[in-house]
């Protein structure tokens, strides 16, 4: 499948070695606001065309996906012309800036029955599965707490200090956290505290929420922008508990017992870039007619905007652009 990659940073440099190491995906095209600048990636990634435009882009018959690697600030708009030009399009997280914009975009691809994902790599990598069953066997027991963190160096990053391009940590790195926790339980929040240490810009800097679910289960998370943490995944049960390491990535998965005793270790399995996982999922659910696909669903992506939503909302932090 011919995809083409509207953004030319370092995510779209990873999805371009991602599909042209892939045996039934190419990375077709290239799209910038800079033609020279689209150009240059395309040379370097190996890619056929290069567009100064994103409307060149969708109007290129020979593109069957469309990949958008902009900043989150500018996902909706861009996937919103993918979709009114009759594209697939498969998102960067997080999918949009806030909920609002997410049903919209997910009204116009289930009213035009074109495919609209969230490209959450997390969900679809193997070590998903892996989790799941250690969990579903019972060998760590009945789950009752959570807790995952996840954190960088990149408060220099300007797309990230900028309100205007829907910065902060939350978006870019704690949707991470959030998103592992999801995973390991859906249950319904109870309730939820949660605060932030804001930039001088007024982008949240760091943050962490408790969250107490309806069936008992507590879960707790953090991520920053500020300095680099261990990066672990924990789900405790009354029996023992497991740490899945590196929880954007997972590459290794131990399991204890109640006294702290390791009782096995998982590694993941060799991947390309780990993306070749949600470019194959979307593929099938395009070549299907499907909108959506089971490891990301339209619901979901807007249940995490929504849960990011109201932690911003608590903070006291909305972007420029939002009404």
């Amino acid at each position: 499948m011919k995809v083409g990659i509207i953004g030319a940073g370092g995510i779209a440099v990873t999805m371009a070695k991602t599909l042209n190491e892939m045996e039934d995906a190419t990375a077709y095209a290239v799209a910038s606001r800079d033609l020279a600048k689209a150009q240059a990636f395309a040379e370097k990634n190996q890619i056929e065309k290069a567009y100064g435009s994103y409307e060149e882009l969708f109007a290129d018959p020979e593109v069957e996906l469309v990949y958008v690697a902009t900043p989150h600030s500018h996902h909706y708009q861009y996937m919103k012309m993918a979709l009114e030009a009759g594209k697939p399009v498969l998102c960067e997280k997080a999918f949009t800036a806030n909920a609002a914009q997410a049903e919209e975009i997910f009204r116009i691809s289930e009213e035009k029955g074109i495919f609209a994902g969230e490209a959450m790599w997390t969900r679809f990598l193997p070590s998903r599965a892996m989790i799941d069953e250690v969990i579903r066997s019972g060998e760590i027991g009945k789950v009752h707490m959570i807790t995952a963190n996840l954190g960088y160096d990149i408060k220099n990053v300007e797309r990230l200090r900028n309100p205007e391009l829907a910065g902060g940590a939350l978006l870019d790195v704690g949707i991470y956290p959030l998103t592992f926790i999801r995973m390991i339980t859906d249950a319904k929040i109870k309730s939820m505290d949660t605060s932030c240490v804001k930039l001088e810009t007024g982008v949240d800097a760091q943050n962490a929420a408790t969250f107490i679910f309806e069936d008992g289960c507590m879960a707790s998370m953090h991520s920053s922008m500020l300095g680099g943490t261990e990066q672990a995944g924990i789900v405790y049960g009354d029996k023992g508990y497991l740490i899945a390491w590196n929880i954007n990535d997972v590459d290794r998965i131990q399991v204890f017992d109640n006294s702290r005793k390791l009782i096995r270790e998982m590694e993941t399995p060799e991947q390309i870039t780990g993306f070749e996982y949600e470019v194959r999922a979307a593929m099938e659910a395009v070549r299907a007619g499907k909108t959506e696909c089971p490891q990301m669903p339209h619901s979901e992506s807007i249940y995490m905007m929504q849960l990011m939503d109201s932690m911003r909302n608590a903070w006291g932090i909305r972007f420029p652009f939002e009404k």
